[in-house]
């Protein structure tokens, strides 16, 4: 599995942000060739000792392989979401991708 995790800074408007990401980029986002699964929120819990989360967003999705990943995101479909991001992220944006292993708790 190869996953892909983006971490959304505060943004200038939360509201803004909420609105734009779920009826715009989104649907962007389902497009993706190639695309297993995905999940995000917009309710990243405080840290431990109260104070906020360096994160208000995140968007996680999962592909194959390392090679699926690439091909979606060299696509005209990842390009328009990869251009996308400036239109709502007041914030920036942190991307990461990486390949994930599967663990059992004993």
């Amino acid at each position: 599995m190869y996953k892909l995790l983006v971490l959304y800074p505060e943004p200038a408007d939360r509201a803004g942000f909420i609105q734009y990401y779920e009826s715009t980029h989104l649907p962007l986002a389902r497009k993706l060739p190639g695309l297993r699964s995905w999940r995000y929120t917009t309710e990243v819990a405080p840290q431990a000792d109260g104070s906020a989360a360096p994160y208000f967003a995140l968007f996680e999705a999962e592909f194959d392989d390392v090679d699926a990943f690439r091909a979606a995101m060299s696509s005209p479909e990842g390009r328009a979401v990869g251009a996308d991001v400036p239109n709502y992220a007041t914030g920036g944006a942190v991307v990461l991708d990486y390949s994930a292993s599967e663990g059992e708790v004993s």
